[in-house]
C-alpha cells in the first residue's frame, strides 16, 4: 500500500452501497464518495498540477472530505483553511502555501474571493461533475511515491508566523494501520467525528473509517454548545467510537450531560491534546464501565500520536501515564546534555523517530533545522528524530508520564515551577471543575483560573495546605467558561489578553 487512496478503492469495491459519510440529514455512500473524489482528481490533474499544495475552504463535512480524497488522486496534498480564522492568518498561511487553486462552497465563495485574489477559486459542486479521465488519474498515481505528502495542517509559531506541518501517505498509512489493529476498529463502527478537519485529531477518524470500510458520523460544530443536542446525535446515530479533545469530553461532564443520557453504544473513548482531569475521566468511567478508555499522546508533527495507555478501572490514578510507544515507532527521553534517560522519575525531553514523523514544515527550513534533527544517541547513520519541547518521566511501571512542556515550566521567587502542578492542585480540590494557571512575566506575577462553585478566599485556603506559597497564585479569578482554540484547548493567549484588559 502507498496511498491512502487504497483504503477508499478496498472500502468501495467491498462496499460500494453502504453510507461512508453521516452529515446531519446527508449520507454518502462509499461509492458515489469515490466517483466524486475521482472527479475532482480529473479537475485538478487536467491543470497539469501534481504534488502541489491546494487550498480547502469551507467547514468540515463530506464536500471537505471530497476534496481531500479528489486531491488525493490528482497526486497533490491537501490544506483546509478555516473560513473563522481572522483574516490575516488566511493571508500568511495563503502566502506560505501559494497554491495555485482553492476549492470553497456557495458559502464561503464571496469570501475566498476577498481572501485568495488572484488565486483559482473553484466550487466544490461544479468540480464534482467533471467527467472522470482514467488517463489522468493513471499518470498520477505512476508518478505517486507514498514519501510524497498527503496534507499540511498548521500550528501556531513561536514567531507568530503559522507553520505548515508536511505528513506524507506513508506516515498516515503506518499509523492508521496500527491505530486500528491495536483498538480493534472493524467495518460495523461508526466513528464520531468531534475535531476540525485542519486538526490531526480528525486525520483518525477520516482514515479509520475509510480504511475499516466503517461509517464517519461528523457532529456539527454547533452541537458542542448544546450538550443535550450533542448527545442525543450520539445516541440516534448510534456511534461506536469517540477519539476526541479532552475539552470535548470535559464539556459533557461539566454540564452533567451523562446525567441526560448516556450514548450507550460507545466501545471506546480515545482522549488526547490536555491533560485528561481524573475526577471527569471517572464520571465517564462510572456511566461507561464496558467502555474501553485511551489516553493518547503526540504532537502534530509525529502524524497524530505517538504513545497510548488503556485505563486500568482497577486502578487509582493520581497521574494518567501517556503509556508506551505506537509500534514502529521509538519514544525517548533526552536530558539537557542530549543523554538518554532510561531512569525512572528523572525528567526530560520526550524525542520521537520513525516513519510517523513528519517532512518538516513548509517553506520553513530554519525551523524544520530546529525541530528534526539526527538523533544524537546515534552517530553512525542518518535518523530523524522529532524533539517535542514536551518534558515527561517514567514511572514504576515503566510507562512514560507527561510533565509539561519545556516553555510552561517558569521561574518565579527562585524557583523552578511546572505550571500544570498548579492546575492539578486546583483540580485536586472537589468544588474546582476545570483550572488553569498562567505565568505573567512583565509583571512576574501567577494568575489562576478556575471554573467551580467556590469563592476565592476559600479556594485560596484549600491551595495552602497542598502547596508552598511561592505557588500560589498572586490572584484567583473565577471562569463561568473558558475561552477554547478551534482545537479544543484552553485558549492561554486569550485569558492573558483578558487580563491586560482588565479581567
Amino acid at each position: 500500500m502507498y496511498s491512502v487512496l487504497d483504503y477508499l478503492k478496498d472500502a468501495t469495491k467491498k462496499n460500494k452501497d453502504k453510507i461512508a459519510v453521516i452529515e446531519e440529514d446527508k449520507t454518502i455512500t462509499y461509492e458515489n464518495l469515490n466517483n466524486y473524489a475521482q472527479s475532482v482528481g480529473t479537475y485538478i490533474g487536467s491543470k497539469g498540477l501534481f504534488n502541489e499544495p491546494i487550498i480547502v475552504f469551507m467547514d468540515k463535512g463530506i464536500d471537505a472530505l471530497i476534496a481531500f480524497l479528489g486531491i488525493a488522486y490528482s497526486g497533490c496534498f491537501y490544506s483546509l483553511i478555516n473560513p473563522e480564522l481572522p483574516e490575516s492568518r488566511v493571508s500568511q498561511i495563503s502566502e506560505t502555501l501559494k497554491a495555485k487553486i482553492v476549492i470553497t462552497d456557495h458559502d464561503y465563495y464571496d469570501l475566498a474571493k476577498t481572501y485568495f485574489n488572484g488565486i483559482n477559486i473553484v466550487l466544490i459542486d461544479e468540480i464534482k461533475k467533471t467527467k472522470i479521465d482514467e488517463d489522468i488519474l493513471t499518470k498520477a498515481q505512476i508518478k505517486h511515491i507514498d514519501y510524497d505528502p498527503l496534507y499540511v495542517n498548521f500550528t501556531s509559531g513561536s514567531t507568530g508566523v503559522p507553520k505548515g506541518v508536511v505528513i506524507s501517505h506513508r506516515s498516515v498509512i503506518d499509523f492508521i494501520d496500527k491505530f486500528s489493529e491495536i483498538f480493534k476498529f472493524n467495518k460495523n463502527d461508526r466513528i464520531a467525528n468531534q475535531a476540525p478537519f485542519d486538526f490531526d485529531v480528525s486525520v483518525k477518524d477520516i482514515y479509520t473509517s475509510l480504511k475499516m470500510g466503517a461509517t464517519l458520523v461528523i457532529v456539527p460544530k454547533s452541537y458542542f454548545s448544546n450538550p443535550s443536542k450533542l448527545l442525543d446525535y450520539l445516541c440516534d446515530n448510534k456511534v461506536t467510537n469517540l477519539t476526541w479533545a479532552v475539552s470535548a469530553l470535559c464539556l459533557i461532564t461539566t454540564f452533567h450531560g451523562l446525567d441526560y443520557k448516556v450514548p450507550k453504544t460507545v466501545k471506546r473513548i480515545i482522549f488526547s491534546g490536555e491533560v485528561m482531569p481524573i475526577k471527569h475521566l471517572n464520571i465517564w468511567l462510572e456511566h461507561l464501565p464496558k467502555t474501553m478508555f485511551v489516553n493518547i499522546y503526540g504532537p502534530t508533527e509525529i502524524t497524530c500520536n505517538c504513545t497510548y495507555h488503556i485505563i486500568d478501572k482497577n486502578k487509582t490514578y493520581e497521574k494518567l501515564p501517556i503509556g508506551k510507544a505506537f509500534p514502529n515507532e521509538r519514544v525517548f527521553l533526552l536530558d539537557e546534555d542530549d543523554k538518554e534517560i532510561t531512569s525512572i522519575n528523572k525528567v526530560g525531553e520526550i524525542c520521537v523517530s520513525g516513519t510517523s514523523l513528519a517532512l518538516g514544515y513548509y517553506k520553513n527550513e530554519d525551523q524544520t533545522t530546529k525541530h528534526f534533527m539526527q538523533n544524537p544517541l546515534i552517530d553512525a547513520y542518518l535518523e530523524n528524530i522529532y524533539r517535542t519541547g514536551d518534558l515527561g518521566f517514567y514511572n514504576e511501571a515503566g510507562d512514560l508520564v507527561f510533565n509539561g512542556r519545556k516553555d510552561f515550566q517558569i521561574k518565579y521567587l527562585g524557583h523552578r515551577i511546572e505550571l500544570e502542578e498548579i492546575d492539578k492542585a486546583l483540580m485536586d480540590i472537589k468544588e474546582v471543575v476545570r483550572a488553569c494557571t498562567i505565568f505573567d512575566e512583565e509583571k512576574s506575577k501567577l494568575y489562576g483560573f478556575y471554573i467551580g462553585n467556590i469563592d476565592k478566599k476559600e479556594l485560596h485556603e484549600k491551595l495552602s495546605k497542598t502547596l508552598p506559597v511561592f505557588m500560589i497564585p498572586t490572584k484567583l479569578i473565577p471562569m463561568e467558561e473558558f475561552p477554547m482554540t478551534k482545537n479544543g484547548k484552553i485558549d492561554r493567549k486569550r485569558l492573558m489578553e483578558g487580563l491586560k484588559n482588565g479581567l
